[in-house]
This record gives structure tokens, sequence and C-alpha cells, in this order.
């Protein structure tokens, strides 16, 4: 799977997740649970904004000190017995692992959840060569039995479907006989994977954050899957965005509590791991060989830019459980892996402006995500410099737009024209009425009006009305 998810027109997209009356409850239901747990994790700290606070002076200090940190991390890797690839693109990381996977002639490949690793069209390029790869994540699995769907949240893949959807796909996919009852179907997935940690050669794992100062990779998990695709191959295989790094376990600590709270509203889940290399002598477990796929992609590009707050980012979906247009048209909406605010600042950035131009206006730019993140990316504001971007620089905004917004500015300079427009407005738009709403819009207007109530001008301009309350007057 790559970044870009679907090749359907944005437009489309949209309105077949606000036509989507299962989805949308499902993503309601979930931002209110998960949003709910937030709140309450993050209260009996007591200083949330303090760690917040600290949160992102780690971040920003990584982030102005990264070629330090990697070079550490990456010498600390070695010393270990570990192998370090840096990937300047996508293509360059996913080649990497094929030709180590090759070598080894290996036949399975188990994998934890990994966004950065969809993000670099992985598992296709493994496929492509007749490997069995094994996603290993509960939500993943479902999505990969069910012809590869895409993921719909960062934290929760499979959160726009039911247990009787997954029932379904499980009967005609895995032969399942028994109920919707997610204690039988988690069994069931259960026991088809222990028998592929079991037999698989190569284990790939994504990375949360990676230690520079002991070489160390930290993984944050609920499901105890990446602890087994770590333990049982023979070879490792850990990809990690350049950026996703802290300086020592001091730093980790922070920034694992800070994600836990924000991401389920847990002190902590039930498995947080540091690997550090192959396994040494003595060791009962762990892999025999160890490799780190250090990935860029885009990011050193972001790198000094406007933008470069994004890559503060843990990867937590605090964001996506508040946003307001999420929860209407859900994460397949925004056709990239990475839905919600933080895929409409960073798709574009990672992917270009014209697979992904459409994500920064999906957004009202209410600061309900820049409010939650728990690493102060100010998103709401990268939002915005997305859309000067797209127009004053790029010269994307559509024609229709160009010229409504130049034929407004020349009216709106000049009071005779703007006097004659509101007087006009009135009677030009009462064919589209219905009542004292507009319900069938002309042109740009008409997907507004489908989807919303748009009033219809007043007779009466701001200016009569202000004119004959001053004067006592009754209005025209």
């Amino acid at each position: 799977m790559a970044m870009k998810t679907s090749s359907a027109k944005f437009k489309d997209r949209v309105d077949e997740g606000i036509h989507n009356d299962f989805m949308r409850l499902a993503v309601s239901s979930a931002q209110e649970r998960l949003h709910g747990r937030r709140l309450t994790a993050v209260d009996e700290l007591g200083s949330w904004e303090d760690w917040r606070s600290l949160g992102e002076e780690i971040r920003q200090h990584v982030l102005s000190n990264l070629d330090f940190y990697l070079h550490q991390l990456a010498e600390n890797v070695s010393k270990r017995g570990g192998h370090v690839f840096f990937a300047e693109t996508a293509e360059e990381a996913s080649g990497y692992i094929k030709d180590v996977i090759v070598k080894k002639k290996a036949k399975k490949v188990v994998k934890s959840k990994s966004m950065v690793t969809e993000e670099i069209n992985l598992n296709a390029t493994l496929e492509a060569v007749g490997l069995d790869v094994v996603e290993t994540d509960l939500g993943e699995y479902i999505l990969q039995v069910d012809d590869h769907d895409p993921p719909s949240h960062i934290v929760a893949p499979a959160l726009h479907k039911n247990k009787e959807q997954i029932r379904d796909v499980f009967k005609e996919k895995l032969a399942y006989t028994k109920t919707e009852n997610p204690e039988e179907l988690t069994a069931h997935v259960r026991g088809i994977l222990r028998k592929d940690f079991l037999s698989a050669d190569v284990g790939i794992t994504g990375c949360n954050f990676a230690i520079a100062e002991t070489g160390s990779i930290g993984l944050v998990t609920n499901e105890g899957n990446a602890d087994l695709v770590t333990a049982l191959p023979k070879t490792q295989i850990t990809v990690m965005g350049m950026e996703r790094l802290v300086p020592t376990f001091d730093e980790f600590e922070v920034l694992v509590s800070l994600l836990t709270r924000s991401a389920v509203g847990q002190r902590l889940t039930s498995y947080i791991t540091a690997l550090t290399g192959p396994r040494d002598e003595g060791d009962v477990d762990g892999p025999e060989e160890f490799h780190l796929v250090i990935v860029d992609n885009g990011r050193s590009s972001i790198l000094g830019t406007e933008f470069q707050s994004v890559l503060q980012c843990i990867r937590c979906a605090a964001c996506i459980n508040v946003c307001p247009v999420y929860r209407q048209v859900g994460g397949h909406s925004y056709g990239s892996i990475y839905p919600g605010p933080i895929g409409a600042v960073l798709s574009p950035l990672l992917g270009g402006y014209d697979d992904f131009k459409e994500l920064p206006y999906a957004s009202t730019l209410c600061a309900a995500c820049t409010d939650a993140c728990p690493v102060k990316i100010p998103l709401h504001d990268l939002l915005r410099k997305h859309r000067e971007v797209i127009v004053e620089k790029e010269k994307m905004a559509p024609f229709s737009e160009k010229m409504a917004m130049k034929a407004f500015g020349i009216g709106a300079a000049s009071p005779m024209l703007y006097k004659f427009g509101s007087k006009m407005a009135p009677s030009a738009m009462s064919p589209f009425k219905t009542g004292d709403i507009i319900s069938k819009g002309p042109g740009p207007l008409k997907t507004w009006t489908e989807s919303r109530e748009f009033p219809a001008p007043s007779k009466e301009s701001f200016r009569d009305w202000f004119k004959n309350r001053e004067t006592g007057g009754k209005p025209s």
C-alpha cells in the first residue's frame, strides 16, 4: 500500500464518506470514547500543559540537532552488531529490505503495525517477489485479509468496520464458523498467527522512538505481537522515519507518557519494549541479524521550512480524535494513509500537492487539533500556510475560484459596485431559493447547498438596516 490510497476524486471520496451512516456513527463513537479517556488520563498528571511544553521542547531539540543524533544512533547500532541503511526515497528503503530478505532466501515475513512501511509501499514490493507477508496487528490483519483495505485511522486502522462485517470477511477468507463475538474472532486470528510467528524467517517492525544514546529501538504496543515479531524470526528489520528518535531514555519516558495518554487514554500501554541490536551470546531469544532502515522520503526537505514543526508528530492521533471534519467524512476521504489534521498537513509535504492539494481545505481551522496535540504542533496554522502556498506560490486554485475572487475584489473595491451588488443579490438568487434557504445553488455553490443550510441574502442590506436603526425609519 502506497501513501496514496485512492484514485477517486476528493469530492467523490467525501461524498461516499458523508453517506456512510455506519462509518460516521463508528467514528463519532470512537472519537468520544478515545477523547474522553484521554481527558481522564491527562488530568491525572495535574500539569498537562507543562508536559506538552516539555514534549515540544524535546521534539524541537531533536529536529534542530537531527544530524548529530542520527549519527550517534547509527554508530551505536553498528557497535552492537546491527546494520544501518539510510534511504533517501521510498523506493530505496523498500528495495534494500527486499534485497536483504531475498538474500536470506526467506519465504515468510511477519510484520507489526507500521505507518512508515505503508508509506514506502513495502508489502507490495515484497509480495511482488513471491514473499508471504503477514500483518500481525489485529486491525491491520483484518484489513489485509479484506483485500488490502486501506486504514482509516492511525491508531485504530479498522475503525470503519463493525464486528458483523469482520465476521463475514473471516467466514469468506479464513473458514471461520463462529459468531461475531469479538473474543471468538480474536481467538481465531490468534490461532492462525501463532503458526505464522513460529514459521516466519524475517520480522519487520516500525519504530515509535529510537534512543540515540544506546542504539535501542522503542516500540509501544497493546497486543504483544511486536515482541513476537522481534523475538522469534532469525532476522529483524526495523523501519523508522528519520525524525523518530530521542537523545536518551529520559526523553523516551516523557514522550511515551504523552503518546499513550493521547492515543488511547492509558497511563501506559500493555507493552513498552526497547530492543538493542541482535541477540548476545547467552540470550534465549532475539534475532541473529538486525537491520535498521532510516527513511527520509521527503522529510529532509521539510527541515528548515515553515512546516518543520509537523515533524514533531509522535503519531498519537489525538488531533484526529477531536476533528469535526474527520467525524463527518472518515479516514478514507483523505485518500492518504495519514488521515485527519496531521494527514492534511503531512500528506502534501511527503506526497506532493498534485495528489493532496484538497486536504488543507478539509478543515474548519477551529484549532481543536492544535489544542489536543501533545507536542504542540500548530496544525491549524500549518493548514492555513498550505492554503497560502497552494494559491500564491503553486497557483493551483481552481479557475472558477480565481474568477470569483477577482470579481469580488473588483466589486468590494468600489462602493458603488458593492452597493449595486448588494441590491441585486436577493433577486439574482431567488430562482435558487426554498423559503429563506438556497437549496440548489449554482456553480460552485452546488456542493455547499446540498449538504448545508445556506441562507439566502436578505432584501435589506446591512447598510440599510444600520441606517434605519439609527434614524428610527422602517425597513425598505
